[in-house]
């Protein structure tokens, strides 16, 4: 049995635009759902959804039957106790947010490596990552395939950009429109001009140091702009946003006098940057 290849990290590499989906649910069933709508990549988000370590696993179990498809592990906070845990059961592209610093960044990287090179700490023989010490080459291998993407999200982070960028291991940044528009002091409002314009200059800035640049943008016109500009990780949606929308205008149809004549279905439609 052999190391798995990360093929994500690989493909942003190589400058291939990836399109993924943001998964909220929490669940596995929902999950494998997911996987196979054609998406290349899956948030598992265990910043603002209802994850423990118990739920990652098992979603990260479902997408395994679906290899073109590639699980980043949001993790709630840059701690390199929850990064070691989601490394063990198998993530291999993390996504770290609220990253404000070179150290912050240098502390992330260091976080998913084996020593020398990092602190990860090493119980392979207990972990699901290494097939419980079945990939013999996992230990020597595995840092390879690690992919570390961190979250510019505040105009700290936008400050310290060149200097995040400069640092070994950092595969991309992932700018977070909504918490990037309300650090602005644009609070619900990342389709502001001065919000979009930092984050065409910022995409402008990652691609041009030769890292990936990432976003997360519903609106369709809005994404293929970011694409056009270079980025290269692009979530479209969320998955609890599509259910509920889904939702809210199937109800609609039938109770248009409840649902405030198609109120819902408009603001189904326009919930932000997620």
């Amino acid at each position: 049995m052999s190391m798995l290849h990360n093929r994500f990290k690989q493909d942003l590499l190589e400058g291939k635009p990836q399109i993924g989906l943001w998964m909220g649910m929490a669940n596995a069933y929902c999950a494998e759902m997911c996987a196979g709508a054609g998406f290349d990549w899956l948030v598992i988000d265990g910043e603002h959804s209802p994850n423990t370590l118990t739920t990652v696993l098992s979603q990260l179990q479902a997408l395994a039957a679906y290899p073109d498809v590639e699980p980043v592990v949001r993790v709630a906070w840059n701690d390199s106790v929850m990064l070691k845990q989601v490394l063990d059961v198998g993530a291999r592209t993390v996504l770290v947010p609220m990253v404000q610093s070179a150290d912050e960044a240098r502390a992330a990287v260091a976080a998913v490596r084996y020593p020398p090179n990092g602190i990860r700490g090493v119980g392979s023989a207990l972990a699901r990552a290494s097939r419980w010490h079945r990939v013999p080459d996992y230990l020597t291998s595995a840092d390879a395939q690690m992919c570390v993407l961190v979250q510019i999200e505040t105009p700290a982070g936008v400050a310290a950009l060149d200097d995040i960028l400069a640092v070994e291991g950092v595969d991309g940044v992932f700018i977070g429109p909504a918490d990037l528009s309300a650090s602005m002091g644009y609070l619900n409002q990342p389709g502001h001009p001065v919000v979009q314009a930092t984050i065409d200059e910022t995409i402008k800035r990652i691609r041009a140091a030769g890292k990936a640049p990432g976003i997360l943008y519903a609106d369709k016109a809005r994404a293929d702009h970011y694409l056009s500009l270079g980025a290269l990780f692009v979530a479209v949606g969320a998955d609890t946003s599509v259910f509920v929308s889904a939702l809210d205008n199937l109800a609609a149809s039938y109770r248009p006098s409840v649902s405030g004549d198609a109120s819902a279905a408009a603001a189904a439609k326009d919930r932000g940057p997620y």
